[in-house]
């Protein structure tokens, strides 16, 4: 079991903590040395939304025809010249394209790793390890936090070291990773993806938990600095402990072999919803609980969210991830657009607890 989640683990901090979201982290930074303004750094900031739904359209065709060690190679490889082409651009083109680039790898290591738990590990195994493998974005989140607060001012340097991180885990994945055949999808592909009724469902709770964290994802840090008077540390801080409590989410699947999935899903809802309301309160101790709580329970979710569709897509659980997590994705594009626009016409306060019912609403959808 080690050898497979270990190194999935770590392919996703690279992909996910590193190729995605670290350039949110760096963004002021970037911007200023590259000369960008708002409009130009939130353009390319999407050009990741754009590059994870591509890739999560084509990473079951590419595992069906080619196998999932293949597209855990072809992950691995995009992350790492997207972070070499971030550490060395010089204009917003070569930027974008970089971004874009280190994005498309996320969409591809998730259902490649789930079709490798799936195809290695015991059933009885297969929760645990997909939900220990999702928690590398906290991993990532945990080692890009501190890497922030020492080389600030040297962005260029640390996407070099981000780079190198990523050829090691594309090489460690590429040794130990059996190149397995996986069982391939006996119709057309697209007959495959259709979902049921129970997926459908599955598909409208990624939907609006990615609407509803997307305010969390793209305005918390902005909040605590421009409204609670946090300052750049604390910020920082506030992103580590969201990373480290993320880990906690690997427990999902002790969780969801005793509880099953139905109670899972519903009380990470209930959880995330707290999480958005709780950060509205006076206090940066209210602001750490808060990170405490969306942290462990977005990863709870996630993964609660992968269990979901092994079960339902199996033998072709690479659809299933692809189909949730495009879902998720979509909901987060979504999310972040509506978030901006109420914050604008509101107040913080408005959106957050708009947001927060907004989520609740996930409590309605049956699970099957």
């Amino acid at each position: 079991m080690k050898k497979i989640i270990f190194p999935g683990i770590a392919l996703i901090a690279v992909c996910y903590a590193f190729g995605r979201f670290s350039y949110g982290l760096f963004m002021p930074e970037i911007s200023e040395a590259l000369h960008l303004n708002d409009a130009a750094s939130g353009a390319i900031n999407s050009g990741t939304y754009i590059a994870y739904c591509l890739s999560l359209l084509t990473a079951p065709m590419l595992i069906n025809r080619k196998g999932h060690h293949y597209v855990i190679q072809l992950a691995g490889i995009s992350a790492v010249l997207g972070l070499t082409g971030i550490a060395l651009s010089q204009n917003a083109w070569v930027l974008a394209f970089s971004v874009f680039l280190a994005g498309l790898s996320t969409g591809w290591a998730s259902p490649a790793l789930g079709n490798t738990v799936n195809a290695e590990l015991a059933p009885d195994l297969q929760a645990r390890g997909n939900s220990w493998i999702n928690t590398g974005t906290s991993f990532g989140i945990v080692i890009s936090g501190p890497l922030y607060w020492l080389f600030t001012d040297y962005w260029r340097l640390t996407y070099i070291l981000f780079a190198v991180i990523g050829v090691v885990v594309l090489l460690w994945n590429r040794r130990v990773i059996p190149a397995t055949k996986t069982l391939p999808c006996t119709k057309s592909l697209w007959t495959c993806m259709k979902p049921t009724r129970p997926g459908s469902a599955l598909l409208m709770a990624c939907l609006l938990t990615g609407v509803s964290s997307a305010i969390y994802w793209t305005f918390a840090r902005n909040f605590l600095t421009d409204e609670k008077g946090a300052s750049d540390s604390e910020a920082v801080l506030f992103w580590i402990v969201m990373g480290v409590m993320g880990i906690l989410g690997g427990c999902a699947g002790r969780i969801i072999e005793r509880i099953e999935i139905g109670w899972s899903y519903r009380i990470g809802i209930l959880l995330l919803a707290i999480s958005l309301g709780v950060i509205l309160l006076p206090s940066m101790a209210a602001s750490l609980i808060s990170a405490i709580i969306f942290g462990s329970t977005y990863i709870f979710l996630t993964s609660v969210f992968i269990v979901w569709a092994t079960r339902l897509f199996s033998p072709n659980v690479s659809i299933g991830i692809s189909l949730a997590f495009l879902a998720l994705g979509a909901g987060q594009f979504l999310g972040s657009s509506m978030a901006g626009y109420t914050i604008e016409v509101f107040s913080n306060t408005t959106a957050f607890l708009a947001f927060a019912v907004l989520g609740l609403f996930g409590l309605l959808i049956r699970v099957k």
